[in-house]
């Protein structure tokens, strides 16, 4: 068939890759414009965009499809293939294709619909989640559901490795859908159970309340690892964690309060205590906490805000 790709960041790379290596045609690639990147902000294309165009891709930037319908209708594709492309899809491209729009979303749908089910997933501690391929409708992430699988979230896994594995399994599970759609084997079905939300984090999601039990802050911590990233205030200034893990079995401290035990440092929460594993004060570079500890100043503040 061919098919127009829509998708972004990395975690939709596999998915282009494999649909290349399929049997069908990707006729075009839909991605989102070159945003500035880094502290000179260099614009920088999105790593969708980089392989469309190493594979010689016909590539369409757009961050509203609104914008590109002329181009997008002229295709005629039989289908359409979404990945985080990070943007609506509306009438009259929605139905342009052939057989419509497909979705690969990282949750078990209908749990997590939105734009971090990854993050969410694990900020709530799910012991498991998973991919879905589902039709797209105009309604968020509501379409029947072709195909899906599932995944336990490891207990000291970051949202960022999970999404990292939950794309190249998916990107598997999206060609078989594809596939049988061409086949005319395909079969949707709707979905069922409580829907919950999964909003686009922002920088507050990451800000830790050291009063919570000890597996809310880890969860906390791992979901929003490595954007937007686990952040307390230390000193009034903005203190990054990428890296803990909890203390089983350590005496309590009260929350937010730092402790050097041995060559670990804990941090108190409602219950046990944290060990800090990789730190970033601010306007320094990410550090081993131990490291951190001891380079700071005799007599500096020993509880996190």
């Amino acid at each position: 068939m061919r098919l127009i790709f829509a998708g972004s960041p990395a975690a939709a790379v596999p998915s282009l890759r494999a649909l290349l290596d399929s049997r069908h045609e990707v006729v075009a690639v839909v991605t989102r414009e070159d945003a500035p990147q880094g502290r000179k902000r260099v614009l920088t294309p999105t790593p969708v965009a980089e392989l469309a165009e190493e594979a010689g891709i016909r590539v369409i930037k757009a961050n509203r499809l609104a914008t590109v319908t002329a181009e997008l209708l002229a295709l005629e594709a039989d289908l359409g293939v979404v990945v985080a492309y990070g943007g609506l899809i509306r009438e009259p491209v929605l139905s342009a294709p052939r057989h419509g729009w497909i979705n690969l979303h990282f949750s078990l749908l209908p749990r997590w619909r939105g734009a971090a089910p990854v993050q969410r997933a694990v900020m709530a501690g799910d012991a498991e989640t998973g991919a879905a391929v589902f039709q797209l409708v105009e309604e968020l992430d509501a379409g029947p559901v072709f195909a899906m699988e599932r995944a336990t979230v490891g207990r000291v896994q970051t949202a960022g490795h999970l999404l990292e594995a939950l794309s190249v399994s998916g990107a598997r599970l999206l060609v078989g859908v594809v596939d049988a759609i061409e086949d005319g084997t395909a079969t949707a079905i709707p979905q069922e159970g409580e829907v919950t939300l999964a909003p686009k984090l922002t920088l507050d999601d990451g800000r830790i309340d050291w009063t919570l039990p000890v597996a809310r802050v880890d969860a906390l911590i791992r979901g929003v690892t490595p954007e937007p990233g686990a952040t307390t205030l230390l000193d009034g200034e903005r203190f990054k964690i990428h890296e803990a893990a909890i203390a089983h079995g350590a005496a309590q401290l009260p929350p937010g309060a730092l402790a050097q035990r041995g060559k670990a440092v804990h941090v108190g929460t409602g219950d046990e205590p944290l060990e800090l594993r990789t730190v970033q004060p601010a306007g320094k570079r990410a550090m081993p906490a131990a490291d951190w500890w001891r380079g700071r100043p005799a007599g500096a503040t020993s509880v996190f805000g």
